[in-house]
């Protein structure tokens, strides 16, 4: 394989990283053993695992030592992988329960990838109550997204429970259309605030025609501040709250599961999407969870939302990849009128860049999201205000259950990046009818973070009992417990928390 050069923005995600910021993202994959499955299933899968010797991209990428001021850093070919360092075998006291879970991928998530192997690393976890084994999967994000290894990591799985016995491990089933260079397509699939600034710079070519609508776009934007009474939320103007300063390097891990029929039936009896629905249960959560610490703003909290969006002028069929800025409402009491706040924010957000042909938008883009990327390469998120006070993204799984060597995966819970500026970041996930909401927090910035989860259960139900008739909410499905999560490095004590 040539050597290929990182674009600036997955060289930023190098060279921004400290030991407080880890630039890695990973996901926590959970499975159901098979019924027939022997008791040194986890043994045998491992050593099947660590027998596979054969990778494809991007799994046997490493970034090229550099010796020089020149600040191009390139991916070269490992052909000498420790499987036993990149594939870990880790258990539980059983019968291992949410929390103890937690507590490992807490610490998991906490500790920076080695940059001089390729940049990832595989933790088979067993000893998980109710027949279950878990694996948490972190990568760099500079090598990959983690939606898209998310993706990649399903190549070595199947929807055929006999087909995924004879399988080989994801490292071993990558495509060489995925390594860095010609990743273009693949992630113009997955709508991420990462995927949007990508797109943005490789698109950025100030043509005089598109100056005119810059102008425009910028002006709506000034015309809007100007109105107290719109509802449209503005970059930067965002509240000032204890999610968005410096940040400590350990990390709080939650989760939380609802069904997707339920929050789809929500969606229609509320005159909303679905989107609308996620965004309004994470607000509800945070103004509760800020509210009972005394650390709720009186402003709304605003929210980052990747989106994939139509430009009027556009009859392609290619996914179109911008985001867009929303309230959360956190200021409402009412769930009615919160909910409303969040359909009208979002709407007039998504028109404001619809409005713009493609590529202004871009550019568009690009100049909106300089100023956070200045602060990632200097050093001064977490001192300044935010564009926003957090990243809600949302996206679309397979709708079918998986298997891994006969194991079928009941959940998968997406784990991103913390850094200062973003205490908290909440990614959510729908797979084989459930949505997976993963929360990945700073430890400092987050106490006892577990109660988010919870809240958002809570927020979900109050607004059933809001749109959805009684007879309708008698019955509704109860949520999964979410992962409970204690400070990694502090010894277990029965009955306690972080």
């Amino acid at each position: 394989m040539n050597p290929i050069s990182l674009n600036p923005l997955d060289a930023a995600w190098i060279v921004t990283e400290t030991r407080a910021t880890p630039n890695h993202v990973g996901g926590l994959l959970q499975f159901k053993l098979p019924e027939d499955a022997p008791k040194d299933f986890m043994r045998k899968t491992m050593v099947a695992y660590r027998s596979h010797r054969q990778f494809k991209a991007p799994w046997n990428q490493r970034l090229k030592p550099s010796f020089s001021l020149n600040p191009v850093r390139v991916w070269v070919e490992d052909t000498n992988i420790d499987l036993e360092y990149h594939v870990r075998h880790a258990a539980l006291p059983w019968p291992g329960g949410e929390r103890e879970l937690g507590e490992l991928v807490g610490r998991l998530q906490s500790t920076p990838l080695d940059l001089s192997r390729p940049p990832w690393e595989c933790t088979l976890i067993e000893g998980l109550e109710g027949n279950r084994f878990a694996m948490f999967i972190k990568m760099h994000h500079s090598l990959i997204d983690g939606i898209s290894g998310v993706k990649l990591l399903q190549s070595g799985m199947s929807f055929d429970r006999d087909a995924s016995l004879h399988m080989p491990p994801f490292w071993a089933t990558g495509k060489e259309s995925h390594t860095p260079k010609a990743r273009k397509h693949q992630e113009a699939l997955l709508p991420t605030v990462t995927h949007a600034i990508a797109g943005a710079v490789q698109e950025l070519r100030m043509q005089a025609s598109t100056v005119p609508q810059l102008v425009a776009a910028f002006g709506k934007l000034v015309r809007h501040a100007m109105n107290p009474g719109d509802n449209m939320a503005l970059p930067f103007v965002a509240p000032r709250s204890v999610l968005n300063g410096r940040v400590r390097e350990k990390r709080r891990f939650a989760t939380q599961q609802f069904s997707l029929e339920r929050m789809r039936h929500l969606a229609t009896a509320a005159d909303c999407t679905l989107n609308d629905i996620v965004l309004a249960v994470c607000g509800g959560a945070l103004r509760r969870f800020l509210d009972e610490s005394n650390n709720l703003p009186e402003q709304p909290l605003t929210a980052g939302i990747p989106v994939s969006v139509r430009p009027k002028d556009d009859t392609g069929n290619g996914n179109a990849i911008t985001f867009i800025v929303s309230t959360l409402g956190t200021d409402l009491v009412d769930v009615r009128e919160r909910l409303a706040a969040i359909r009208q924010s979002v709407k007039q957000a998504k028109e404001h860049v619809q409005s713009l042909p493609r590529q202004a938008m871009m550019q568009y883009t690009v100049l909106l999201m300089a100023p956070t990327i200045l602060t990632l390469l200097t050093g001064i998120g977490g001192r300044v205000r935010p564009m926003f006070n957090i990243t809600i993204s949302n996206v679309p799984g397979p709708d079918k259950p998986l298997y891994l060597r006969g194991a079928e995966m009941v959940a998968t819970y997406p784990a991103s990046i913390v850094t200062h500026g973003q205490a908290l970041n909440i990614t959510c996930q729908s797979y084989a009818g459930f949505m997976n909401f993963g929360y990945t927090g700073c430890h400092s910035s987050m106490p006892s973070m577990q109660r988010l989860a919870v809240y958002t259960a809570d927020a979900l139900a109050e607004m059933e009992a809001a749109f959805l008739p009684q007879t309708l909410t008698a019955k509704k499905p109860v949520a999964r417990k979410p992962v409970r999560v204690v400070r990694a490095t502090r010894k277990k004590v029965q009955g306690t928390e972080s």
